[in-house]
């Protein structure tokens, strides 16, 4: 099977948007072949990826932009993130220690966790930057 796209999106970078997002991936991931309580964690790790951009890349403007592919594969489902916000430093995109306890902070830990694979890149024009996730089918 070739890889279909099942649907693109673009959000605007708000908290309050992000229920469309995880109503729609919820839906996909489901098509795509993914068990419930698989689903359910991809929705998670989606939903953290998002409010990572919201409040990281964008530094929580109202006026940013996301962009959310989810790919079917033959042998995973693939989100991508894109946002137009300046570039970000892909090394500092690391969870945090557990033992640091404090509130907050632990969207890339779950992403990391949940995902089979999470990559981090720029725009080619540089202006802006691209999030991979992939959770490969039947693992």
């Amino acid at each position: 099977m070739a890889a279909e796209r099942l649907f693109e999106m673009r959000l605007a970078a708000r908290p309050d948007r992000l229920r469309l997002l995880r109503c729609t991936l919820r839906d996909a991931a489901s098509l795509a072949g993914l068990a419930s309580d698989e689903v359910e964690r991809v929705v998670l790790a989606a939903n953290e990826a998002c409010m990572n951009i919201i409040q990281h890349a964008y530094k929580d403007q109202a006026d940013g932009e996301v962009v959310v592919e989810a790919i079917d594969n033959d042998v995973d489902l693939e989100l991508r993130f894109i946002d137009f916000a300046p570039p970000i430093n892909a090394s500092a995109c690391r969870p945090r220690d557990l033992g640091d306890v404090r509130p907050g902070g632990l969207g890339t830990h779950f992403m990391q966790e949940v995902m089979d694979e999470v990559r981090y890149s720029r725009l080619e024009a540089d202006d802006g930057n691209c999030l991979v996730m992939k959770k490969y089918k039947n693992k």
